[in-house]
């Protein structure tokens, strides 16, 4: 693909690029570890972040192979992994996003359907005393 900038576009891009440095922390190091299942992320403000690579959506199918290869943009703003040509956004990480809001709506939506609690578990006896969850009427023809 052949991208022509004008020199205009191009002061544009480093100044918004500039302004992204100073908003956010940029990473200094990134390593795998396999023992663990985690991949750790360490900012330029000492924070060091450590989360599974399969809660994030790029990563899900990542093998530990896959996971040991990580590259630092440029700007330190990003993470890529060539094995599998996936990209990384520390910014989205850091608000929480780990993949399109579609993917996790749907993910957080399997987790809520499978959390227990003790008021849950209550309820659920109580319903198992009255004889389960009613059926559905079927439609009469």
């Amino acid at each position: 693909m052949d991208i022509n900038l004008s020199i205009e576009q191009s002061e544009a891009a480093a100044q918004r690029l500039d302004a992204q440095r100073e908003r956010y922390s940029t990473v200094v190091a990134v390593d795998y570890h396999a023992k663990l299942d985690r991949l750790v992320i360490e900012l330029s403000n000492g924070l060091q972040l450590s989360f599974a690579p399969k809660l994030a959506q790029v990563l899900r199918h990542a093998t530990a192979h896959d996971l040991a290869e990580v590259e630092i943009s440029d700007a330190g703003l990003a993470l890529y992994f060539p094995r599998i040509d996936a990209s990384l956004y520390i910014p989205g990480l850091l608000a929480g996003m780990l993949g399109t809001r579609e993917w996790m709506r749907s993910e957080f939506a399997k987790q809520g359907g499978q959390t227990t609690s003790p008021a849950k578990a209550a309820a659920a006896r109580a319903n198992g005393k009255l004889g389960g969850r009613p059926r559905k009427n079927k439609a009469v023809a």
